[in-house]
Formats: structure tokens, C-alpha cells, sequence
């Protein structure tokens, strides 16, 4: 009794451990993305949060309103899809989340300052 046991326990650790080895995959938000540079780490520009937004998965950065947030890429929109910019957070007060980048949607924010233009087009990974 006790060997079946085991095996039982042994097959369910199994098959819940196959959807981390095979890993999860998420859909695209885009094909591509604006930078100023080639490896979009030069920031573009400076925004403000107008509204809160809480992240839906870990590819995503929660904003809290009035919040000043980094933007390194913008993606290109494609149907169907909405328009997300990539970016950090800034600020004393966000010290714990301050160099997490992560996505968030553009009309959410308002642009305070542009740093440079973001005119290089570089294919998303």
C-alpha cells in the first residue's frame, strides 16, 4: 500500500512540475517596439501616471497615480491590441519597485519632458 502511495505522490509532483518545465508562454504584446537606441536602454522620455493601474502579470509594472515613470520603448500597435510603453518607475517614495521595467498602457500616462525621439524600430523578444 505504502509503494502506491509513493507512486501516486511521485506522479502528481510530476505532472504538476511539466508546465514549469515546459514553460508558459504569453502572447506578444507586439512584433515591435520604438527605442532610441538599438538595445532600448537610453531613456526616451519622462511621464506622469494619471490614474492607477495594477499589473495583470509579471511582464506589466503597477503605476500609482502621479507617479513619474522612465520610458525606455514604446510598442508599435497592431489590431486588436492596445498601446503599452515600457518603462520604470521613479522616485523616493517607489524606492522598492524603482529598476523594475515593465510594460504599462500610454493612456494612462502624459508625457512631462522627451529626452530624445524614439525612431529606431527594433523587433520584440
Amino acid at each position: 500500500m505504502t509503494r502506491r502511495v509513493y507512486l501516486v505522490v511521485l506522479l502528481l509532483c510530476l505532472g504538476l512540475m511539466c508546465p514549469l518545465l515546459n514553460g508558459i508562454f504569453m502572447d506578444k504584446l507586439a512584433s515591435k517596439k520604438l527605442c532610441a537606441d538599438d538595445n532600448c536602454v537610453y531613456t526616451i522620455s519622462l511621464a506622469r501616471a494619471e490614474e492607477d493601474y495594477n499589473a495583470p502579470d509579471c511582464r506589466f509594472i503597477n503605476v500609482k497615480k502621479g507617479q513619474l515613470i522612465y520610458v525606455y520603448s514604446k510598442l508599435v500597435k497592431e489590431k486588436g491590441s492596445g498601446e503599452f510603453w515600457a518603462g520604470s518607475v521613479y522616485g523616493e517614495q517607489y524606492e522598492d519597485h524603482m529598476g523594475t521595467v515593465g510594460y504599462f498602457p500610454s493612456s494612462l500616462v502624459s508625457e512631462q519632458h522627451v529626452y530624445q525621439e524614439a525612431n529606431k524600430t527594433v523587433p520584440t523578444t
